[in-house]
């Protein structure tokens, strides 16, 4: 099981988790849904309390990746299979992201 944290301009939304190799899971955190000022994250991510699951990576978080050439090149400077799209969002994800969203893994303490 792996998970990243989900973050809105620097702050905690979320948490993606795949849980194996066809299981998904995004939850926002308890402070984000408290807080009436705090916008979803996408327009497929209602604030809500349930758990968000799916069989694939989420298209929102899967639209954050490379594409093309460009992605072939990340997964071999970075050594990640061109198949591991969970592996791949969370190596680009914290930089390498375009808008407010961005995606880092739990062991990491940047934000």
């Amino acid at each position: 099981m792996r998970s990243a944290r989900v973050l809105w301009n620097g702050q905690l939304a979320g948490t993606l988790t795949r849980i194996g190799p066809s299981r998904y899971e995004f939850e926002y955190a308890d402070a984000w849904l408290a807080d009436r000022t705090k916008p979803a994250i996408s327009l497929t991510f209602p604030k809500s309390k349930k758990k968000y699951q799916a069989d694939h990576l989420f298209p929102f978080f899967f639209n954050m990746l490379s594409e093309g050439v460009n992605r072939k090149l990340q997964c071999r400077l970075l050594r990640i299979d061109e198949k591991d799209h969970f592996g791949l969002l969370l190596a680009t994800g914290s930089n390498d992201s375009i808008g407010a969203v961005r995606v880092v893994p739990q062991n990491r303490e940047d934000e």
